[in-house]
């Protein structure tokens, strides 16, 4: 058995970092070459047990870019072949999905996703250029071991979210949010003894997940935003984060404080454009930290 290696595609929530039209104040400095931050492509993870065959946890709308900055992802032999062999998605929104429509060029990989994260594909007729006789979906269910190209075992597990945002309408005007369904999941890899969790979105925190992560050697976890009210506050939303499906980092209930007695390695991903975390050396910066958290960027290689 080889070891786990993971790579950090990116790190940013929707629309990366900067976002392509906002100049808030962690925008700003980013547009101003600002050295205390880092411009980050949107959340994505590569993992292999054996560097031939890797698995994109999540495909971005950045993927493109993000294989062009990654060796390990680029095609190395024969005409046309990559070292892509299959694609894991933790959910159906759009920052999760729309970089399957870059691996549209006739190459085969396996998609394995949860039963409602591929009907919502399947209703979706632009998913069809990843014709079936050449992209084979898999529906995993929940709780249920499965086995990933190159000797990985994986496994999908609930997480408290919503549904995507383009599907809210069917659920009226109060969408279910907080609740485990099987759109927003998150997986566990498992190589040998080692165990590595990703987690990019997370409206909470519950027992079972604790009791989880609890025997992982390393956690992604989602760090959209510091504050609850950050998107109100920074008037670049109007929404908080819990209602996007995000719990926050500070405060009782927020994720610093929940995952706070974790042994595993734990490092924030999937944040958001306003979070001041991504400044270094601010103080949001400071107190992740100072609590045992480290902070994604793109191009992070993390080996188990």
């Amino acid at each position: 058995m080889g070891r786990l290696t993971a790579i950090v595609l990116g790190a940013a929530a929707g629309g990366g970092f900067p976002q392509w039209n906002c100049r808030c104040a962690v925008c700003r400095l980013a547009w101003a070459g600002d050295a205390r931050v880092k411009p980050r492509t949107q959340a994505s993870l590569a993992v292999s047990a054996d560097s031939k065959h890797w698995i994109l946890l999540d495909a971005s709308p950045d993927l493109r870019a993000q294989v062009q900055a990654t060796p390990a992802l680029q095609p190395h032999t024969g005409l046309r072949s990559t070292p892509i062999a299959a694609v894991v998605l933790t959910g159906a929104e759009i920052d999760r999905t729309a970089g399957l429509l870059t691996l549209r060029e006739g190459q085969d990989f396996t998609l394995f996703a949860s039963a409602a994260t591929l009907a919502a594909l399947n209703d979706n007729p632009i998913f069809g250029v990843l014709a079936a006789n050449v992209v084979t979906r898999k529906a995993v269910a929940l709780g249920q071991p499965f086995a990933l190209p190159g000797g990985l075992a994986a496994e999908l597990f609930t997480v408290p979210g919503k549904v995507p945002l383009y599907l809210e309408g069917q659920q009226g005007d109060h969408p279910a949010l907080n609740a485990e369904t099987s759109f927003n999941v998150g997986i566990e890899l498992v190589c040998g003894t080692r165990r590595l969790a990703y987690i990019p979105g997370a409206a909470g925190v519950t027992a079972v997940m604790l009791d989880r992560l609890a025997h992982a050697d390393v956690v992604l976890f989602d760090g959209t935003l510091f504050v609850d009210d950050e998107m109100i506050a920074t008037g670049t939303g109007s929404k908080t984060g819990r209602r996007m499906g995000h719990m926050p980092l500070d405060g009782e209930d927020g994720t610093i404080a929940a995952l706070g007695r974790l042994k595993a390695r734990r490092i924030l991903t999937h944040i958001n454009n306003t979070n001041p975390i991504l400044i270094e050396r601010s103080a949001q910066r400071r107190k992740v930290e100072a609590a045992g958290f480290e902070v994604a960027e793109d191009g992070m290689e993390i080996v188990l």
